[in-house]
């Protein structure tokens, strides 16, 4: 990686952080113990087919090309960081962008789901973002739902002859909502309506998230794009390696 290889990465992580860590730090994911235990457990054992999926992915990738490790983990730290600006909404949870879009696009949605338990970990740990106990729902929906539709409309836009950035704008901010839509739906699922049970309770938590999430999915999908451009014009080598040059992940 030449030098203004490294200096474009470092200015988008830079910037990541920027946007990271200038709001508040105690709003989170679904927080520790807000969820009963069985959802726990349920939404737990969801994600591991998933989980080995990933596993296996990126293994597979690894093997094939080494350098493709950068790209990887510059994938893994835009996740952190992007995931970590939190504005509180007034239930239980927060909304804040997902990162995951980017990686998706670019590995395939069942790597993104390894990549997504790491961060979540990491920032129930060090940052009291999520929780430990809701490992299970965080996972499910910011590191599989989420980058599953992402790839799913990335794909259909290129069979489509969807303007490339345009497909790539799409994928990333719809994914960025559906995210909450399934955290919505999570929530609803524990705490159903006392008149109108699950849908109504779906619709409430929907109606919080939806003026502080529309924005910030227009934002990820906005940065997502600037990303891939830069990529693409720093980082060229790397994603021929990956085969995103080449049409992306099968």
């Amino acid at each position: 990686m030449n030098v203004k290889e490294k200096g474009f990465f470092v200015s988008i992580i830079t910037m990541s952080l920027f946007f990271g860590i200038l709001p508040a730090a105690n709003a989170m994911h679904i927080m520790e113990g807000y969820l009963p235990v069985q959802f726990c457990i349920a939404w737990g054992v969801i994600c591991i087919p998933f989980l080995v999926a990933g596993y296996l992915s990126i293994k597979k990738t690894i093997s094939e090309d080494r350098k493709s490790l950068t790209i990887l983990a510059m994938a893994g730290a835009f996740i952190f960081v992007i995931s970590s600006l939190k504005i509180p909404s007034v239930t239980g949870s927060c909304s804040h962008m997902t990162g995951t879009g980017l990686g998706a696009i670019l590995f395939g949605p069942t790597a993104v789901s390894i990549l997504g338990i790491i961060v979540l970990v990491f920032q129930a740990i060090l940052l009291a973002h999520g929780g430990l106990t809701t490992l299970g729902a965080n996972t499910f929906s910011m590191a599989i739902a989420g980058p599953l539709l992402s790839y799913g409309i990335y794909k259909l836009c290129q069979n489509l002859k969807v303007n490339k950035h345009v497909g790539i704008f799409l994928a990333a901010s719809i994914g960025d909502l559906f995210t909450y839509c399934i955290t919505s739906l999570q929530l609803a699922l524990a705490y159903p309506s006392a008149t109108g049970g699950v849908a109504a309770s779906a619709v409430k938590f929907l109606a919080v998230f939806a003026p502080t999430q529309l924005p910030l999915a227009i934002i990820e999908g906005i940065l997502t794009v600037v990303i891939i451009m830069g990529l693409e014009t720093y980082a060229k080598s790397e994603l021929t390696t990956i085969g995103f040059l080449n049409g992306g992940k099968n």
